[in-house]
């Protein structure tokens, strides 16, 4: 099956190459030099395809996107190109559909390179009924920071600055806090960056699906990556409870890809959250059913970077991938909030979410 799906995105991809090919040659200053020089106009065409090429071969997730980007608005530009023509009777020797698919494409692309590079401030507000021991409970969720996509260690170190600023009772690190090909340098750099928050009840971290390394190409194990994490007193929760402060316990789970992992059911009981304020840090989206009926209280997730491309995120909840894409939803007592990400897996576009960190205040019910 993947195979398939492979040897379709290359078809699709060659198809895309020419049918670039054709509409450059479209352009009016191309017809002019066709005019005496065909062969050249041709090659002429061929310039800006091979450009793409070039990319695919250094940056090809980047080249990828731009090229599918492209080929969808071009072919809707071209569709109405020829509705206009058809129904108005308007046509041009300039090729404006072309012009306005680089255009939108151009547009478009810089306005995800903005979104996927400008990290926001999230605020959420969630009431409970129970005692909490204090007024407000704040606890910042990072999530996703796939370390050297869009960021490295010392850009990573000044969004801690950002979150110092919020005061903290607790940090959460919600999963794929490195990636496949994040270096070890910037690793440590921005273990030390976690390291250094001032918090009530300290730094808590769960694995993703990136973290432990899919290609095993990057410079340190995920044994290393604990070493450096507990080295600088982040708490590292693997399918774990404890018990932050008399009224609060915080659950982490191991993610979904790792083989034995615990069911919801057997992480918690009745009797150990029946008057506790329960907070559960899950990387994926793909539990609620169970969560809403253990009965926890606040449920944490990332994983999904809020869709990150149109239409990624309509697709994974169709396809019932993830439970939510993105945002707040509440399931009966329990509340799920998904984090679109600090930063992106490979991709460096958001244009279907914003990059962010969440403030989320947990305050007494009146």
């Amino acid at each position: 099956m993947i195979i398939i799906a492979f040897l379709a995105l290359f078809l699709v991809g060659v198809g895309a190459l020419f049918y670039f090919w054709n509409r450059f040659h479209k352009f009016h200053f191309v017809q002019e030099i066709a005019k005496e020089h065909k062969k050249r106009s041709w090659l002429v065409a061929a310039v800006p395809v091979l450009i793409l090429v070039l990319l695919f071969f250094l940056k090809t997730v980047i080249a990828v996107i731009i090229s599918l980007h492209l080929l969808v608005f071009w072919i809707l530009c071209d569709f109405i190109a020829w509705l206009i023509k058809r129904f108005a009777k308007k046509s041009s020797e300039k090729y404006f559909a072309g012009i306005a698919a680089i255009l939108i494409t151009t547009v478009y692309l810089c306005i995800g390179w903005y979104y996927g590079h400008h990290v926001f401030e999230t605020h959420y507000s969630v009431e409970s009924n129970k005692d909490l021991g204090m007024e407000r409970l704040r606890i910042v969720q990072i999530s996703d920071s796939h370390l050297g996509c869009t960021f490295d260690g010392d850009g990573f170190a000044e969004y801690m600055k950002r979150v110092q600023k919020t005061k903290p009772d607790l940090v959460v690190v919600t999963g794929d806090f490195v990636d496949d090909d994040s270096k070890r340098a910037e690793m440590i750099k921005a273990c030390k960056a976690l390291g250094d928050l001032e918090t009530t009840y300290g730094v808590y971290f769960v694995y993703g699906n990136h973290d432990r390394g899919y290609f095993n190409t990057r410079d340190f194990s995920a044994d290393e990556l604990d070493t450096e994490l507990e080295k600088n007193n982040v708490m590292i929760l693997k399918d774990e409870m404890v018990e932050i402060c008399p009224e609060i316990l915080l659950v982490g789970r191991r993610d979904r890809s790792e083989a034995g992992r615990q069911e919801m059911a057997d992480l918690v009981s009745t009797d150990d959250i029946k008057n506790k304020y329960v907070i559960v840090l899950d990387h994926q989206p793909h539990d609620f059913d169970a969560q809403e009926k253990a009965g926890v209280d606040l449920v944490l997730c990332g994983h999904t970077h809020g869709g990150q491309m149109f239409p990624v995120g309509i697709t994974g909840e169709l396809s019932g991938e993830n439970d939510k894409t993105y945002g707040l939803e509440k399931r009966g007592a329990t509340t799920f909030i998904v984090n679109s990400g600090i930063s992106d897996w490979a991709i460096p576009f958001k244009t279907a979410a914003i990059a962010e960190y969440g403030v989320i205040d947990v305050v007494r019910s009146e």
